[in-house]
This record gives C-alpha cells, sequence and structure tokens, in this order.
C-alpha cells in the first residue's frame, strides 16, 4: 500500500503543500506512469522522483550526469535519513559489489549512478535483482544531440527499460526546446507519456544585459548594493580568482570557486556562502548544480555564457525564494567577438578530425588494422609542435574522439603546469644579481605572462624554451631551481597524456562512423552561440518574452522589470518628468551620469538629453570629479 506524498514531504522537507505540476507528477509516477517534466529551474524536480519512490516498496534508481550533483543529493537524502548510496568514480570493483547487494539487501531506497556506469556487466547484472520501483533520469537532455550538453553515454538509459521492464520511468530536465523534448521521449522509448511542461516564466526574476565598457566598474556597484546572496560567473579559474581578489579589495564580501580547489577547501567555501558567512560567489559554470540556495538575490554572468541553455539554467538560481531578484548579463562589442573567436574558432570539423587522428597513429607509428588495446604516453606539446598543430582546436579533437570510443584519454589529460611568483620585484632583482644563469628564462615567464605574481597560472613550457632559445628539459630545471630557493610556487603537471586506442586504425572508416553526427553537433553549437548572441543584442523585446519564446512558450505581457521594459517606460515619460527625477536625487547628493542611469533605471538617451538641457537652463553644473550638483 502507498505512503501519502503528502504525508512524506511534510515528515522530511517540512513542507505542507506541493508548487506547481508537482503533484500531478507524483500522482501519475504511483500510477505507474512513464513521465517527461521540464520544470524550470528551481521548480523543484528532485522532489518529483524522490517523493514517490519513498512511497512505495523498493529502490529508485536515478541516472544523473555529475558526480557533484550526485553527492549533493545523496548527501542531503543522508542528512534527513534516508538510505541513500552513489556509484561514483574511484571506488574498487570489489567495493562496487558490495554497495549493489547493499541495494538489494540493506533496505536502501535510492541508487544514484553516472550513465557510464550502466555499460558495466556486473552493474547490470545486480540492476536485474533489484526491486526497483521506478527510474528517474535526471538532466534528460543530455540524452538528445539537440541538448546543449549532450553525451553519449547517456544513450546507455535505454537499457534501464530492458532491465526492470515493469518499473515506471520519469525523465526531468530544466532546459529543453521542443526539439529536445521529442528526443527524449524517443530515445527513452516511454510509454504513453505524461508530457508536463511548467511555465519556464520567472516574473520575480529582472533580467538586464548592461553593455559596458568598464565590465569591473559595473559589477562593483552591483556587488556594493547587495543584502543577500549573489553568484557571478565566469569561464575561466584565473577570471575567478581575479574577479574574486577585485571585489574584495573594493569592500565586498567575496570568494571563488572552481575544479582546481582541493575538496576540503570547496567544502569551507561551499558552506561559507550557503551559511552567509560569505556573500558573493565568484564561481565557474559548473558551481550551483544542486545547490538550492533560495535567497540569491542576484547572479551575473560577467561573460558570454556559449548558449540560452546554460544561460537560463544559471540565471534562474536567483529568486527561488520568490522575492524580487536579478540576473544580469554585462557584455560589450569586445566580448561578442571574443566569443565568436573562443567558442567557433576552436570547433573542430571532420577535416581536423581527420588530420588529427592520422597524424596521432604516425606519431606512435601504429600500422593500418593495428592499434586496439594498445596504450601510448603522449607529449601533448611536443605532438602539436611537431604537426604545427592549433593545441585548442587539437585538444577538442581528442575530446572528440575520446566522446566515440575512438581513444580513451587519461584522467590527467586537462591538468596544467601552474606557475606563481611569491618573491617581491625588489628580492628579485637581488636575487637575479646573484643567479644570472636563471635571468632569461625568468623574464621570458614574466613577460609572456601577466598576473603571475597574484595567481597561479598555467603556463606552456614548450612555449617559454622557444621564446628562451632554449630546451624544454632546461625550462624545468630553471623551475625546480626558483621553487627551490622559494622565488616561485610551482606546480608540475608532465604534459605527457595516457591515450588507449579502443579501436584498429582505420584512417577514413574510423571517422566515417560517427562523421556525421560531429557534423550535426557542431552545427547546433553554432546555432546555440547565434541564439545566445541575438539575446544579448537585442534591444527591443522584452527579455523574458526572448527566453520564453526560445523554449516554445509564448507571453502577450511584458515583464516590466528587464532592461529593454525600464528603457521603454521612460522614452514614455515627459522630459519634465524625467528632470524632475534628476533634481530629486541631486538634492540628497552629487552623483555622476552613471549613477544617475543606475538609480533612475529609466531610458539612457533620454535621461542624458534631459540632464543636457538642465545645463543648458544652468539648473545644474559639473563640478571638478565629473559629478552633476545643483546650481
Amino acid at each position: 500500500m502507498n505512503k501519502d506524498p503528502k504525508e512524506i514531504l511534510q515528515q522530511f522537507w517540512g513542507y505542507t503543500t506541493f508548487r506547481g505540476s508537482q503533484e500531478r507528477i507524483i500522482n501519475a509516477v504511483l500510477a505507474r506512469q512513464d513521465v517527461l517534466a521540464l520544470l524550470p529551474t528551481g521548480g523543484g524536480k528532485s522532489l518529483c522522483f524522490q517523493i514517490p519512490a519513498l512511497a512505495t516498496d523498493g529502490i529508485c534508481i536515478v541516472v544523473s550526469p555529475l558526480i557533484a550533483l550526485i553527492q549533493n543529493q545523496v548527501a542531503h537524502l543522508k542528512t534527513i535519513g534516508i538510505k541513500a548510496i552513489a556509484l561514483t568514480g574511484g571506488i574498487s570493483f570489489d567495493e562496487v559489489g558490495a554497495l549493489l547487494d547493499n541495494c538489494i539487501f540493506g533496505n536502501y531506497k535510492f541508487l544514484y549512478l553516472s550513465p557510464e556506469r550502466l555499460q558495466q556487466d556486473m552493474v547490470q547484472s545486480r540492476i536485474r535483482q533489484m526491486n526497483v520501483n521506478l527510474i528517474a533520469i535526471d538532466e534528460a537532455h543530455c540524452i538528445s544531440q539537440w541538448g546543449h550538453d549532450f553525451r553519449p553515454a547517456y544513450l546507455e538509459c535505454e537499457k534501464l527499460r530492458a532491465l526492470v521492464p515493469e518499473a515506471p520511468l520519469i525523465a526531468l530536465t530544466a532546459t529543453a526546446t521542443k526539439q529536445v523534448a521529442q528526443d527524449i521521449l524517443d530515445s527513452l522509448k516511454l510509454t504513453s507519456p505524461l508530457k508536463v511542461t511548467d511555465s519556464f516564466l520567472r516574473n520575480n526574476i529582472a533580467f538586464k544585459v548592461l553593455w559596458e565598457e568598464d565590465k569591473r566598474y559595473r559589477l562593483k556597484v552591483l556587488c556594493t548594493r547587495l543584502e543577500k546572496s549573489a553568484i557571478v560567473y565566469v569561464r575561466t579559474r584565473r577570471l575567478a580568482q581575479e574577479i574574486a581578489v577585485y571585489l574584495t579589495s573594493n569592500g565586498c564580501n567575496a570568494t571563488y570557486f572552481h575544479g582546481g580547489i582541493p575538496r576540503k577547501e570547496k567544502e569551507k567555501r561551499l558552506n561559507g556562502w550557503l551559511n552567509d558567512h560569505t556573500k558573493i560567489m565568484v564561481a565557474t559554470n559548473a558551481f550551483g548544480m544542486g545547490i538550492d540556495k533560495p535567497d540569491v538575490e542576484l547572479v551575473v554572468h560577467y561573460q558570454l555564457p556559449d548558449c540560452l541553455e546554460n544561460y537560463f539554467q544559471e540565471a534562474g538560481r536567483a529568486g527561488r525564494d520568490g522575492q524580487p531578484a536579478k540576473a544580469i548579463l554585462i557584455t560589450n562589442a569586445t566580448d561578442i567577438k571574443r566569443a565568436e573567436q573562443q567558442f567557433l574558432g576552436t570547433l573542430p570539423d571532420t577535416v581536423h578530425l581527420r588530420q588529427v587522428y592520422r597524424k596521432l597513429n604516425a606519431y606512435f607509428q601504429i600500422p593500418y588494422g593495428e592499434g586496439h588495446d594498445q596504450t601510448f604516453q603522449l607529449d601533448f606539446n611536443t605532438f602539436c609542435s611537431l604537426y604545427q598543430l592549433k593545441p585548442l582546436l587539437t585538444y577538442n579533437v581528442l575530446r572528440i574522439l575520446d566522446q566515440y570510443s575512438v581513444i580513451a584519454l587519461s584522467e590527467s589529460f586537462s591538468k596544467k603546469t601552474t606557475v606563481r611568483f611569491l618573491a617581491s620585484k625588489d628580492v628579485l632583482s637581488t636575487y637575479f644579481e646573484n643567479n644570472r644563469h636563471l635571468v632569461a628564462i625568468a623574464q621570458t615567464l614574466l613577460r609572456t605572462y601577466g598576473g603571475i605574481f597574484d595567481f597561479d597560472t598555467k603556463i606552456n613550457t614548450r612555449l617559454i624554451a622557444t621564446k628562451a632559445a632554449c630546451t624544454e628539459e632546461l625550462v624545468t630545471q630553471v623551475l625546480g631551481q626558483l621553487q627551490k630557493d622559494e622565488i616561485i610556487d610551482y606546480t608540475a603537471q608532465h604534459s605527457d597524456i595516457e591515450i588507449t586506442f579502443l579501436v584498429p586504425r582505420e584512417d577514413e572508416r574510423t571517422i566515417n562512423v560517427f562523421a556525421k553526427k560531429v557534423k550535426e553537433r557542431q552545427a547546433i553549437k553554432v546555432s546555440n552561440l547565434r541564439h545566445m548572441l541575438q539575446y544579448a543584442s537585442d534591444q527591443k523585446v522584452c527579455r523574458s518574452k526572448q527566453l520564453l519564446r526560445y523554449f516554445g512558450e509564448h507571453s502577450a505581457v511584458d515583464c516590466g522589470i528587464c532592461d529593454i521594459c525600464l528603457r521603454n517606460k521612460g522614452e514614455d515619460l515627459p522630459k519634465e518628468t524625467i528632470k524632475t527625477a534628476v533634481l530629486s536625487l541631486l538634492e540628497e547628493q552629487r552623483h555622476s551620469s552613471r549613477e544617475l542611469i543606475e538609480k533612475l533605471q529609466l531610458n539612457e538617451a533620454a535621461l542624458l538629453a534631459s540632464i543636457s538641457e538642465l545645463l543648458e537652463e544652468g539648473r545644474i553644473k559639473i563640478n571638478p570629479m565629473n559629478q552633476y550638483e545643483l546650481t
């Protein structure tokens, strides 16, 4: 007999009522119906499978793409007294077997695993023995080649239907266009599913795009006015550090978060932010997945994301408590050009795939028809230099070859050598006078990498060797000496990467198997970026309308709170009304034009025209600090 879902909600989560379509979805699952649930970020997706799993006998299998997300959900379930297991990486074969036995005999309610685990025979065999009451595919857009986060391993999810055919299946995502939704239905072969799409409208979030040449100044202004919490998204680890340091030096309570931080330090920083000891988290885009902090007042994208799906999901982490919040993208013309170069200039086509694959086989002297299951150490820098290949483009080719199981890359592939100068410039001057044989390489480092005194900086030892006209081995020796003398902090990572060839060499035929899919995926990525750039550049249509339209939802009503709606409001105001608002602010204190624009939130052109008239009329003046004040 099923337990009452509302009693479970009250017992474990402390809520008395469901939100949106949660209750409808839960009832469908309890009736053993398949479900496709498209709910916005913050819409409570996890409860849609957790509550029906708790209401019935048996265990729920949850497939999720991110280890951090799995660990977060399992940790939360354990804290509220629910038995859950996570099959993540780094677990021995014997331990995996023991954990799976617990799922069969130990009265556990949830088994979380990555899609890659479904390829293992032992996992499949044990799942057949489990009393599975529900299959949940989280972040289901990953199964669609049209989705922004496509993962071929997600296609393994279909195997679960054959392993436990009686269990209902629920697929959930917060970011799916109509095309992606249909792809999910087809790929998972959902049977007469209930399709639920809650409105993606977040009417408490003011979506804004601010075009600023001085982006740091604008970010500082936004962060100094914070009352609650904020997230600032950037694309690189280094920029996360730089922006956090900048905000802190300007009186803001900020820290940074990225994948290169040790686990314990990550936990410390995350808990500090969750418990409001830190207000602002500057982070790369993995941050926030599975983290439910309701009072985020501001989400800033300091750089352009590569697609609207990512942007909307990340921006949607603001205002989950229903209170007014802002999601702001700060950009400029330089950003737009850089985004096109970075995202589009590093997308390998099939020509690049074939070229790098041939060079890889030539490098290791693998004959045609051989190479299967052979493992080699590849010096990535030497390989790129020998064949005059662009490193980032080549890196992306290797990732695609790994993704389509032509090769397997070692886990340390993305690790880099980092350097940070510890000694002051005065100390360096004295040191180099006594160690002249180190000067050429040290100066090359300093000239090549800005910010190397302030941050752990990724370096390319082969590039330094070329510039300093010496061997890479000598560069490594000099770095070791500088570290020994406490001049630098130096983390050495060999550029060797371990590559295992998974199929025999067949050149064209090897690549042709998936060339069409790669071409389609690249076209999708180009289209995604174009939509993102269009959103940033559109100055006429309400931001909420643009976002809803992208996800197939149409609204006749403007939000009234985005930058475009506020600007349109300003255009409708009589000039005398704008003048009165300016004079009222200047009665309180002096303001620059920037400050007036920020505070009044009116059409910028109309506001500047009104200020110009007030100057001509002699009612205001500009002081030596370039501020306006009353005459």
